[in-house]
């Protein structure tokens, strides 16, 4: 039986460590490979990993985008599940807290009493009768006429194809960014400039390079992306569940 003294044991742990320093290309060729296990998009340039996230997206049936987005129109708070003939989910602002249901063209709106109640242009106070009238439209869907002055804008908390048109494009030169991760997945970074101020895109590095997160330049939000292709059932709300408002929708 041989005893290695400490001083040999010492010899045999350090050795591999001095063959990784020996090497002509240094440290890092014992360094674990960032791209191992990965789709490989790390791998490429800045413009072509944006691309490889907008056709990703592009293809993509479903998506749940939930964040924050701030406009001269004011903050928005989505929680949206979309696909291509319809989406459901809530928005808030600065006033209220609204729930959205669209399939096909048919959109539905959805609110408590206060939402109904409040008008920003009324110097008055509601009246009784609105009040009433509020309290019966509580929490039931509202069919939001095409021809009403806020169809187009509450369908466009609801259309996937122009959310994420509008959401994820980056600004400026695109530049490769570090490496993180989002939801539990690996990502890599894509800017526009080299300080982020035209948006930072992650991609993931997992599966396909689906754009995971966005963060919009100048501070202007950010949305996270999720659930990709994973369907989900869509249905008009049944008549016992439906009032007609009567008017003209309150602004959101």
């Amino acid at each position: 039986m041989t005893v290695r003294t400490p001083s040999s044991r010492i010899r045999r742990a350090v050795t591999p460590l001095a063959l990784c320093a020996g090497l002509t290309v240094g440290l890092t060729a014992c360094a674990a490979d960032p791209d191992e296990g990965t789709n490989g998009v790390g791998k490429l340039s800045a413009p072509e990993i944006e691309q490889k996230a907008q056709t990703a997206a592009d293809s993509a049936k479903a998506v749940r985008l939930a964040g924050t987005l701030v406009s001269k129109g004011g903050t928005f708070k989505l929680n949206m599940r979309l696909k291509q003939d319809g989406a459901t989910g809530s928005v808030t602002t600065k006033n209220s807290t609204f729930e959205l249901l669209r399939v096909g063209d048919a959109l539905y709106l959805k609110a408590d009493a206060g939402f109904w109640s409040h008008d920003d242009e009324a110097d008055e106070a509601p009246t009784e009768a609105d009040t009433e009238a509020a309290d019966k439209l509580d929490d039931m869907y509202v069919k939001v006429p095409q021809g009403d002055p806020s169809y187009k804008q509450l369908r466009g908390f609801t259309d996937m194809d122009l959310l994420l048109d509008g959401l994820i494009g980056l600004h400026g030169e695109a530049v490769k960014g570090d490496r993180d991760q989002i939801g539990g997945v690996r990502t890599v970074k894509v800017k526009g400039g080299e300080d982020g101020e035209g948006g930072t895109l992650d991609v993931a590095l997992e599966g396909s390079p689906f754009p995971l997160q966005f963060a919009r330049g100048g501070g202007a939000g950010v949305v996270v992306l999720s659930e990709w292709d994973r369907d989900f059932p869509l249905a008009e709300p049944s008549t016992e569940e439906t009032l007609d408002y009567g008017k003209q929708l309150p602004r959101t």
